[in-house]
């Protein structure tokens, strides 16, 4: 009897996206969201734009590691801040998930070895949030807009890898109408966003639609006010 020697080489290497090389800095979302909302979408728009690359590769959706998670999880972030910063908020949970996203799928550390080993299982974060995404709409628009599609991308994703029971699609609107047409538009707007989630491969009986009117505010207004924040559809997960 004999024991053979394993040798193991570990090759470490520099990745090289589609991102400037200034961009591929570990940013800091504190630094970025003292930036101005033009310049805070130019970075987002940025981040977004080489996790949707990453994503199409070949090479990475195959690759034995984690990158190709980050770069969806990256992609999915930097397009909800990028729908805050439509209507000209900096959401800092969105924006600090859109960063940590990107820094990540920038890490690089691929160890090869001569005697294969099974992966470790990665854990995609957005599996354990309790809320899949949100689209904001226009003022008396039930249009979804293209913005948008990274969000609804990623929660018919997520369905289908995270294990969930369904989605909730609840619409809103704010209070600038009266409550009969409000109930319209935010049943309009949630039947939209359910459409385009089947589109994306989300099957229609795991998805429940629902609206709210203008009952349920994200930010509170006096009646009357138009308020971007509420006319919106949330996605919600069901455990």
């Amino acid at each position: 009897m004999h024991t053979k020697a394993k040798q193991a080489l570990t090759i470490i290497a520099l990745s090289a996206v589609a991102m400037p090389a200034a961009a591929l800095a570990q940013s800091s979302s504190g630094d970025l969201m003292a930036l101005s909302v033009d310049a805070l979408r130019g970075e987002m728009t940025t981040r977004y734009n080489a996790g949707l690359a990453l994503t199409l590769d070949g090479a990475v959706v195959s690759a034995d590691n984690p990158r190709f998670l980050w770069a969806n999880q990256a992609k999915a972030q930097c397009g909800i801040a990028l729908g805050f910063l439509k209507t000209g908020t900096k959401d800092p949970v969105s924006v600090g998930k859109c960063v940590d996203a990107a820094n990540r799928m920038n890490e690089v550390a691929v160890a090869t070895v001569v005697v294969p080993t099974p992966p470790t299982p990665v854990h995609n974060p957005a599996c354990d949030e309790a809320i899949a995404g949100i689209v904001f709409y226009e003022w008396d628009s039930a249009q979804t807009p293209d913005s948008a599609t990274p969000t609804i991308q990623a929660a018919a994703h997520n369905l289908a890898t995270c294990g969930w029971k369904g989605l909730s699609v609840a619409g809103h609107a704010d209070r600038s109408g009266s409550d009969a047409y409000n109930d319209g538009i935010s049943r309009r707007r949630a039947e939209a966003v359910a459409q385009l989630l089947i589109g994306q491969g989300a099957p229609g009986s795991q998805i429940e639609v629902t609206s709210f009117g203008e009952r349920e505010p994200r930010v509170p207004t006096p009646d009357g006010e138009r308020n971007p924040q509420n006319r919106r559809v949330e996605i919600t997960v069901k455990n």
